[in-house]
């Protein structure tokens, strides 16, 4: 007797996330033309802070201006991964944040960023967040996937994209 592997659908949803968790529409934000670095990041921050895994929205803002103030988290491509690890944070979250026109981000390849992916991860999540980062990062280096973001118009069609 032969035995078949049968992935549950539960396993199969996770395989079709593109970003390894479900995005909320309330954490998808279009930026408007023309906002600095630290309004994108503002928005972002304010969407991302719907979830309530976020337990402190104010400790949560500052500690990703501090993180940015490190080191700009603009990895180029036309992408930014900013990122905290708080205790203020229960459990891995992603804001995402889209501007057809960039934004100037001070990226390690001098070019406007066009997708933002926030990470809001637990103190402690190395491994999670790890995973998440590399899960991120594949689905954005496909061009096919950074072109239908950039061609979305409302954070349902992001959500659709990314949580298959």
């Amino acid at each position: 007797m032969s035995s078949t592997y049968a992935p549950s659908t539960a396993h199969l949803k996770a395989v079709m996330k593109k970003f390894g968790i479900d995005i909320l529409e309330e954490q998808v934000c279009f930026l408007k033309e023309g906002l600095s670095k630290h309004d994108a990041l503002d928005v972002l921050i304010r969407a991302t802070s719907q979830n309530p895994a976020v337990t402190n929205c104010e400790v949560f803002s500052r500690a990703v201006f501090d993180r940015e103030a490190v080191m700009s988290t603009g990895i180029g491509d036309g992408i930014a991964i900013p990122h905290v690890r708080i205790p203020e944070v229960t459990d891995p979250t992603l804001g995402v944040a889209i501007s057809k026109s960039g934004v100037e981000f001070d990226s390690l390849d001098n070019k406007p960023v066009h997708v933002m992916v926030l990470f809001a991860t637990p103190e402690g999540s190395d491994k999670e967040y790890l995973g998440l980062l590399a899960q991120v990062m594949l689905a954005l280096r496909d061009p096919s996937v950074f072109e239908l973001l950039l061609n979305c118009a409302e954070p349902a069609e992001v959500c659709a994209l990314l949580n298959g």
